[in-house]
């Protein structure tokens, strides 16, 4: 049986999380839901507790959103009505994105939250995804590019998030870049976006990828923010809730919730859930 981190434990690591990566300049600053048949769902072990259930991850509202805040983020809302209704108690905490894989491959988090296939591969994946995420481009308001293909990044100062997973294609562009800020200038931390959005606004960066959910609740939470262009499509994937490769009982956490999603949209919680964030399945 697994068992949660201690609290003391996670307080230790959220201690210990890396901080914001520098700019190439001197600037260091940060902007802080009829009955049908499906399979049964396995109970949790019994006890005189419920067993927990450690996801982490940074905050990429609605999919998921700030620990404890209200809404919590959709994809929470998804992993609370699946574990729970088997017995389990769900704990959420956020770190860095890279911060959270690292700490699910060495068996600190049982999941990670808002993942691509792309970001960690080496995780265990459900069937079912629990979202969908479609990344653009974002550019300072009066700039005229427009993405035409790697090809057109050529000159542009893009702004990426340290771990993230973008595409395939723009996957291999950062990582072919990453030693040239001029090209491409990394961020991390818990919450980057706003330092993202920022940077665009001050024309210290040309080109930002970021889900379109995410920016537009952004702008909308947040309507003192810059307003940024849209630049472009990159690319449309399934977003996860992913398990880590070093716990035993991954697979089986995997199935779970890839029968509890699957019931959830059977049923119509799942667009009951999403309608709460201002979303649909279509």
């Amino acid at each position: 049986m697994f068992k949660a981190v201690p609290v003391l434990m996670l307080s230790v690591l959220l201690m210990a999380c890396s901080p914001q990566d520098p700019p190439p300049d001197s600037d260091t600053g940060d902007t802080p839901t009829e009955t049908v048949a499906v399979a049964a769902i396995p109970a949790a072990p019994t006890g005189a507790s419920r067993p927990v259930i450690t996801l982490g991850a940074d905050p990429w509202c609605p999919h998921n959103c700030m620990a404890g805040s209200e809404p919590e983020g959709y994809m929470l809302d998804i992993a609370r009505d699946v574990f729970e209704a088997a017995g389990y108690q769900v704990e959420y905490l956020n770190v860095s994105w890279a911060r959270a894989l690292q700490m699910a491959r060495d068996g600190l988090l049982d999941a990670v939250v808002g993942a691509f296939v792309t970001d960690a591969p080496d995780f265990v994946f459900p069937q079912e995804p629990q979202g969908r995420s479609e990344i653009a481009f974002y550019t300072p308001a009066d700039s005229p590019w427009i993405y035409e293909g790697l090809g057109s990044l050529e000159g542009q100062t893009l702004l990426a998030i340290n771990g993230y997973s973008y595409s395939e294609e723009l996957d291999r562009y950062i990582a072919r870049h990453n030693d040239e800020p001029t090209q491409v200038w990394m961020l991390s931390g818990p919450s980057p976006l706003n330092r993202a959005i920022n940077l665009l606004d001050q024309r210290r960066a040309d080109v930002y990828p970021e889900d379109v959910y995410v920016m537009t609740w952004a702008q909308n939470a947040n309507p003192d923010i810059a307003p940024l262009r849209q630049g472009g499509v990159l690319h449309q994937d399934d977003t996860f809730i992913a398990f880590s490769p070093a716990k035993a009982e991954s697979a089986e956490l995997a199935e779970l919730l890839s029968q509890g999603t699957a019931r959830l949209r059977e049923t119509g919680r799942m667009q009951a859930i999403l309608a709460d964030y201002g979303l649909s399945e279509d």
